[in-house]
């Protein structure tokens, strides 16, 4: 269906509120268009504030600090395309699982490195060819992070790369057509989004598994 603008209240401590943490910049999950909040997180986030009978607010903040604010007690809940992951459950407890990412690798329009790849495995095999020159972005905190500079948590045996982080995947991809890193590695869902935005759409070609 068509995307619903989401309304935030201020905090106030006098009201019963329900303080949602979230960091919009991970469309089609959470994100901004001018002053409205969209996204299918924070659509489920209205609906359960109403079930709850509470004000919503949502607190947009970097991602790396979404599930440590609710583990200190600064909000409700967190809802920003989490993974399920073992550290995290640590300080929060998750929800049932209600969506299975893929990760997604971005490249420059006139790179044809991938052309020929037909599944993860055939890009992954170009990846472990790179060393320390390549530079992969990503956005900071995300499984993208993870499965390009390694987690022991998930097997992800990571890259020989330089992986760096950003605080969005538009801001890496931006990065990447100023020439400064190579590739971009982000969830499937915002990677189609970023690439189908107006800004990037004539400057990238598809996006490979």
């Amino acid at each position: 269906g068509d995307p619903v603008a989401v309304k935030s209240a201020e905090v106030d401590e006098s009201k019963d509120q329900l303080l949602v943490a979230t960091n919009l910049e991970f469309a089609p999950f959470e994100y901004k268009e001018g002053e409205n909040i969209y996204g299918i997180d924070m659509e489920i986030a209205a609906l359960l504030a109403e079930k709850l009978g509470k004000e919503l607010v949502i607190v947009n903040m970097d991602f790396d600090a979404v599930c440590l604010s609710v583990g200190q007690q600064k909000a409700d809940i967190a809802m920003a395309g989490l993974t399920v992951k073992e550290d995290r459950k640590e300080y929060v407890e998750f929800s049932s699982t209600y969506y299975n990412a893929a990760q997604k690798i971005i490249v420059p329009s006139n790179n044809t490195e991938f052309d020929d790849c037909k599944d993860a495995a055939a890009v992954e095999a170009i990846l472990k060819t790179k060393d320390k020159t390549c530079k992969i972005g990503v956005q900071t905190g995300t499984t993208g992070e993870f499965y390009s500079a390694g987690d022991a948590d998930w097997g992800f045996d990571g890259f020989d790369v330089e992986t760096k982080g950003y605080k969005s995947g538009s801001l890496a991809v931006q990065d990447m057509l100023n020439g400064n890193i190579k590739y971009v590695i982000i969830d499937a869902a915002p990677a189609h989004c970023i690439t189908e935005a107006p800004q990037f759409k004539a400057h990238l070609c598809c996006i490979f598994k």
